[in-house]
């Protein structure tokens, strides 16, 4: 499917500019980097690099699109011809998928033409922003649930695709399953998910609804018990499944007081194997207060695919290099709260006794190299999104074991490790 018009109107007049300058095929750099971490934030997360360089794979104009441009008058002919021919054949690379960033960090570098590596700017910032704002969020609700199931169930809370990338970045994560589908067969994400309340109203009766469900489901399943009054449907779960029920489910009320409630209740009922999860608009804080509960699981919704108060990453898309015939030369804006530094980064990050004490940015010697090529000459470097998405789960642990303890802590502070331009 093409990416194309995933995009802004000016990324395609700046091309028809650029091309009518003569200016079109000049060498450039852009860098993507957020100016600072989202307020109060210690880290954020590098999440949705794979899509990215599947997107610019994508980024082809069909004969329908190009129509829509002709007939819309958005750009000339002479830019259409170019359009039509467009494949980006420059170099990306950048943080690996999973590693933790800063302000100011070089999370992407795009090498190309000006003409085919600006045109990619929005739809490379939409997938950044989205998904790191989410796998950051998400970061934070699994330090808060450090050996407890989670479930990313925010489907209904945001656009259909969204839903399927939020999967994937809370996954990323350590997330341990997802209620989306697609997301399963996309990306071989567990899936999960039993019953709502509707289920339960459908049937004469909550006996009936359990009964129903029991039979076709097992008792390995999870019963929602809050629709009613909730002693009630604990008593009657473990009574209709010999004591064997898997899990129950609350989702209203005071879910410590009725956690507390509800396991005392199962151990005395003689369903000690019997596991509780807990959903109902959960963030990382509630997720932190019930830790001392006796909760076994919990489903995230809402707060984690709006990025629980953060809901983008805040990455730019900034020109920080041209070559004018002779010379590479560094550019930078100097408008008031928005200023860049020019020329090419590369960033490391310095570990102490084991720990990361500084992130490096510009040409350092020293600490461990944050980044790495992801396409060269317009061939992907990443060959499989199920592989690639296990990759950088595997990354994201090791790169936050690194840091400091203060990092998880939840409270507002200063970002975790400072970073310097050397």
């Amino acid at each position: 499917m093409s990416v194309a018009l995933l995009t802004d109107r000016y990324e395609l007049t700046m091309v028809q500019a650029a091309i009518a300058g003569g200016k079109a095929d000049r060498p450039c750099v852009f860098e993507v980097f957020a100016r600072h971490l989202p307020a109060g934030r210690r880290y954020g997360v590098v999440a949705g690099t794979a899509r990215v360089i599947e997107a610019i794979q994508d980024f082809r104009f069909t004969q329908d699109q190009l129509d829509y441009l002709s007939s819309e008058k958005i750009v000339d002919s002479k830019t259409l011809d170019w359009l039509a021919n467009y494949r980006f054949t420059g170099n990306v690379s950048g943080y690996r998928e999973g590693e933790i960033y800063f302000g100011n960090s070089p999370v992407l570098t795009v090498e190309g033409g000006f003409a085919e590596a600006v045109i990619l700017e929005t739809v490379i910032l939409s997938i950044l922003n989205f998904d790191s704002a989410v796998a950051s969020a998400a970061a934070r609700m699994r330090s808060a649930a450090p050996n407890r199931f989670l479930a990313e169930m925010g489907s209904r809370r945001t656009h259909e695709q969204a839903a399927v990338s939020a999967a994937r970045a809370a996954y990323l994560v350590g997330f341990d399953a997802t209620s989306n589908l697609e997301a399963g067969a996309k990306y071989g994400i567990p899936t999960m998910g039993t019953s709502a309340h509707s289920f339960t109203l459908l049937h004469d009766s909550e006996d009936q609804a359990f009964e129903a469900q029991l039979k076709a489901l097992g008792n390995n399943t999870t019963l929602l018990v809050d629709t009613f009054d909730v002693e009630r449907a604990v008593r009657k779960a473990v009574e209709l499944s010999n004591g064997e029920v898997g899990a129950v489910r609350l989702d209203s009320g005071d879910l410590v007081q009725s956690a507390i409630e509800v396991r005392a209740l199962l151990d005395y009922l003689g369903a000690t194997k019997t596991k509780i999860t807990v959903t109902s608009d959960l963030d990382e804080y509630t997720i932190a207060a019930l830790a001392q509960a006796p909760v076994n699981s919990y489903g995230v919704g809402t707060s984690l695919v709006t990025g629980s108060g953060h809901p983008t990453a805040g990455f730019v898309y900034k020109l920080v290099s041209h070559f004018d015939g002779e010379d590479w030369v560094d550019v930078a804006k100097k408008s008031v709260n928005k200023s860049s530094r020019g020329g090419k980064k590369s960033a490391r990050r310095l570990i102490e006794a084991g720990k990361a004490s500084r992130e490096l940015i510009g040409s350092p010697s020293v600490g461990r190299d944050l980044q790495m090529d992801l396409m060269l000459e317009g061939v992907s470097k990443i060959q499989d999104q199920r592989a690639a998405l296990q990759s950088a789960r595997k990354h994201h642990a090791a790169a936050l074991a690194e840091l400091p303890a203060s990092a998880l802590r939840l409270s507002k502070g200063e970002p975790a490790i400072p970073s310097e331009f050397v």
